[in-house]
């Protein structure tokens, strides 16, 4: 039997307030290991390819199922981490369906 893809949030964050920014960086690790995500990339250096690169942090988050990745956005846990992020970046937010292998 094929097992559930995984789920991913993919996030872009150009962070504005650094100080304030800080308080999402450490609550938000805990709301992912609740809902059994773990990070895959978290702000590492970004080469452009083919057109432009961010300007931001690149950050993917791997869940069970993309089932569980929406859970974790939608989630009562996240929605005041999320509005630390809201309020000190600029951000694109995106939870995409893995493949089954």
């Amino acid at each position: 039997m094929a097992e559930t893809p995984k789920g991913y949030v993919v996030a872009e964050v150009d962070v504005h307030d650094a100080e304030g920014f800080a308080a999402y960086r450490a609550a938000v690790p805990g709301v992912i290991a609740q809902y059994g995500g773990r990070y895959v990339t978290r702000g590492g250096a970004i080469t452009g390819v083919e057109g432009d690169a961010p300007t931001g942090r690149i950050v993917i988050v791997e869940f069970p199922s993309k089932a569980q990745a929406e859970a974790f956005v939608n989630s009562a846990e996240y929605a005041p981490v999320a509005a630390i992020r809201q309020r000190t970046s600029s951000s694109r937010l995106f939870v995409v369906e893995g493949v089954d292998l």
